[in-house]
């Protein structure tokens, strides 16, 4: 997207981000943004605020890169003090984030380490609240996806690491979460098309999407009645370090999108602005929705 374009610019939104054919681009897990071609737009130069969050102390996973990355920046530069967590390994692509945060003035919070752990994950929340002076919003965004073609060949250990890394540290850290946070405070869940339409060789990773989509239904209900609203935002294919990196194999990257009626994989900066919503006031009516986010393969 050329820089004198925003969110709010009226375009053919088919035409708006680079679609397939793509490189081959293979890269070691979790993968870097910087070393995607074309680089994903995270919202950069496009995102624009308006203080649509401001006071308000926010927690985000995965925030170095993808849609966690295009969450921080515009929660940032919506007004928020955020807290952002990360992969040690990710920390080249998190500097420019914190950057970005820092540029809009707000309080930021850089906390590296891995939420398949379950200690990690109580630390992570605890410092959240003590280093912001509280804790509004939870984003459970980082995730795990490895491709598998075979049922034969899905080690135990990779399954294992997708449901800690996406179903058991989301668990733990809403666990963690709720004590520190007030009357009108929101969980956001990343799920997933694949929770509904699954890929074959997504097996792991597709369950745990299932669980999240169930988990957001269920806490969204035990909450309500303590004014705390959980939703689930659900991508589609979006070009992230996640598909590059063993997400997909390479000859899927070179066509990564073109199933959509769009005929291309969004971008993680097309994501942000529902997170934005959903954490916001403007949808203090609106608890357990999943809400889909797939270039056209609706959610049922």
């Amino acid at each position: 997207m050329p820089p004198t374009l925003n969110q709010y610019t009226m375009q053919d939104p088919t035409k708006q981000y680079p679609g397939p054919d793509f490189e081959r681009q293979p890269q070691s897990a979790p993968g870097l943004a910087q070393e995607m071609t074309p680089q994903p737009d995270h919202g950069e130069s496009s995102y624009q605020g308006f203080g649509r969050l401001k006071g308000r102390r926010a927690l985000i996973t995965g925030a170095d890169s993808g849609i966690g990355r295009a969450v921080a920046i515009a929660f940032a530069r919506e007004g928020a003090d955020v807290a952002l967590n990360y992969l040690p390994s990710e920390e080249r692509d998190a500097q420019e984030v914190i950057a970005l945060a820092h540029a809009a003035g707000v309080k930021t919070i850089a906390l590296p380490g891995d939420i398949g752990d379950e200690t990690f994950c109580h630390r992570l929340v605890q410092d959240s609240n003590a280093q912001l002076g509280g804790l509004d919003i939870l984003v459970n965004v980082a995730g795990k996806q490895h491709y598998v073609e075979q049922i034969a060949d899905l080690e135990t250990a990779q399954f294992e690491a997708t449901f800690r890394t996406n179903v058991f540290a989301m668990f733990w850290l809403c666990k963690a979460a709720l004590p520190h946070m007030p009357p009108g405070a929101t969980i956001i869940n990343t799920s997933s098309i694949q929770s509904y339409q699954p890929s074959p060789g997504l097996l792991d990773y597709a369950s745990t999407k299932a669980a999240i989509t169930a988990f957001t239904h269920a806490l969204a209900k035990q909450v309500a009645s303590r004014g705390i609203r959980v939703n689930a935002v659900a991508p589609g294919p979006v070009w992230t370090p996640l598909q590059p990196s063993g997400g997909q194999p390479q000859e899927k990257v070179e066509h990564f999108g073109a199933e959509t009626p769009m005929k291309r994989p969004g971008q993680p900066a097309e994501l942000a602005p529902v997170y934005v919503l959903l954490a916001s006031q403007e949808s203090s009516f609106v608890t357990g929705e999943i809400y889909g986010v797939t270039g056209g393969h609706h959610l049922p």
